[in-house]
């Protein structure tokens, strides 16, 4: 039986776990089921000959990920539709700007597209601040082979605006004209702060009417809001609250979470995508403490 000392040596690694995880699959419940994996390994050893907890757990918890992620890349072939990362409340004020900045839709929509291990250490390095020998360690890798894995990640990547947030006074901007359009038809705010090449992502999983393609431009993403949107959304209570590191709105009938929506923004602040998910078996990490992730 672990001792209370043990105990909360895992605690205190949690969140960076659990956040990590996050990262790593796109969905909280795998996260989750990661953490609890390596929380029961950590059970099992013996944690006296353990040098580094940290690096221990770290290396535990990733390689558990990236099995997963084996699986769930397979699943992903009969996905229905788009597939988007299960949107998460988050709360930036008590995380770092970084991490906040690293959990938005759109740059985890970046990180799948690179390899498993090229993700772990990209991760691991230039987000969690891991040195070289522990991304190593946990990839079971030389340091070497690690440094060519992140080069690789932040060439495909791109620059730094790949994960840039826009100002708060900017997102509730955005999110007031979103509002105004769906609710009320009136597209002139929201039109003047898109960017020329908007697009629109919905994700229903086959489960929920959701659009079944990429919308691109103005004209046709407007329309969507506002005739497809327009329709529904305005019957349903409309919850701000903070997704994905951004202002986002979750939308409730009763109890239940009907979709959510968050948002990204381009380098001149203009909104670049819209991400709307209503897959209802994504909406557990809507629920959580908005502290929970970092």
């Amino acid at each position: 039986m672990i001792d209370a000392g043990d105990l909360a040596a895992f605690e205190e690694a949690r969140p960076a776990l659990r956040g990590l995880a996050y990262r790593i699959l796109g969905t909280l419940a795998e996260a989750e089921d990661a953490v609890q994996d390596t929380f029961l390994k950590w059970q099992a050893a013996k944690q006296a000959e353990i040098e580094n907890p940290r690096a221990w757990l770290t290396t535990v918890c990733t390689r558990r990920c990236l099995d997963m992620l084996k699986a769930a890349d397979r699943a992903r072939v009969d996905y229905v539709g788009t597939w988007l990362p299960e949107p998460v409340q988050t709360a930036s004020t008590e995380s770092p700007a970084e991490l906040a900045a690293s959990v938005t839709t759109a740059f985890l929509l970046l990180l799948d597209r690179l390899t498993p291990k090229e993700r772990a250490a990209y991760l691991l390095r230039e987000i969690f601040d891991r040195d070289y020998a522990e991304v190593a360690a946990a990839l079971g890798l030389q340091e070497a082979a690690c440094r060519k894995l992140v080069s690789r990640a932040q060439a495909a990547l791109g620059r730094a605006e790949t994960r840039r947030v826009a100002p708060p006074a900017r997102q509730a901007e955005l999110l007031d004209a979103f509002q105004l359009a769906v609710n009320s038809g009136a597209t002139e705010r929201l039109s003047a702060l898109l960017a020329d090449d908007i697009a629109l992502t919905a994700d229903g999983g086959g489960k929920a009417t959701a659009a079944s393609r990429v919308l691109r431009g103005r004209r046709e993403v407007l329309g969507f809001v506002t005739k497809i949107l327009g329709r529904s959304w305005p019957q349903w209570r409309q919850v701000r609250m903070e997704i994905n590191g951004i202002l986002g709105l979750v939308l409730m009938e009763g109890g239940a979470v009907q979709a959510s929506i968050t948002f990204a923004f381009d380098a001149d602040d203009a909104l670049a995508d819209i991400y709307i998910m209503r897959n209802p078996e994504k909406f557990a990490g809507l629920s959580v403490d908005p502290g929970g992730l970092h």
